[in-house]
């Protein structure tokens, strides 16, 4: 018995050592890196080129995006904590960070929708100009990255509830949607910086 489930952990890895359901979010993460970095780079091409406005001086509001990113920020500890309860035994810390964590995600998906909605009735759309198509564009699928994240971690929490648990692979079930969840932390800190805090 012991032998057969040995067996088939070490199924899960690859010749280097790392599992491969690991190696492909990394792989998976490589590829989103290449996507936001085209699409931050069509930003900054575009940046400053709008004849029209609003422009972004005249709509962005910077103390409420610094509280969502602040949201987005503590929502990487709330994850951090929950694979420290997976990979330690302690299934209640796992389950009460991944809720802690889906809310904050939550949180800052209510930001998100709010200042679209401040836009939005301040006259910037998608077409308005090169700054409206450039910014919803980003900053739009990078919601959506939040969104996707939330219903992972969503099926986790719901997964954790079962007799069984995620099983004995939880720590790496809960570090694979850790790893996710903090490129996308780290993806909207670098957006932050380059559409709000970077002078236009």
């Amino acid at each position: 018995m012991a032998a057969a489930s040995d067996a088939g952990q070490a199924g899960h890895h690859t010749s280097t050592g790392v599992d491969n359901r690991m190696l492909l979010m990394w792989i998976f993460l490589a590829s989103e890196c290449l996507f936001f970095a085209t699409l931050i780079s069509t930003y900054l091409i575009f940046q400053g080129e709008s004849l029209i406005g609003p422009l972004p001086a005249e709509v962005l509001d910077i103390p409420l995006t610094s509280a969502s990113t602040f949201v987005l920020l503590m929502s990487s500890v709330t994850m951090v904590l929950a694979v420290f309860g997976a990979q330690h035994g302690r299934p209640l810390m796992m389950k009460l960070s991944l809720l802690a964590t889906i809310l904050l995600g939550v949180g800052f998906l209510g930001f998100q929708a709010y200042e679209f909605t401040v836009f939005v009735h301040e006259g910037l759309t998608l077409s308005t100009n090169q700054f409206g198509s450039s910014f919803f564009l980003l900053t739009g699928f990078h919601g959506t990255h939040v969104g996707i994240g939330v219903l992972y971690l969503t099926s986790l929490l719901i997964g954790s509830t079962r007799r069984n648990g995620l099983g004995s692979d939880a720590g790496t079930h809960v570090e694979i949607a850790g790893l996710y969840w903090h490129f996308v932390d780290i993806v909207w800190i670098i957006i932050f910086t380059i559409i709000y805090l970077i002078p236009q």
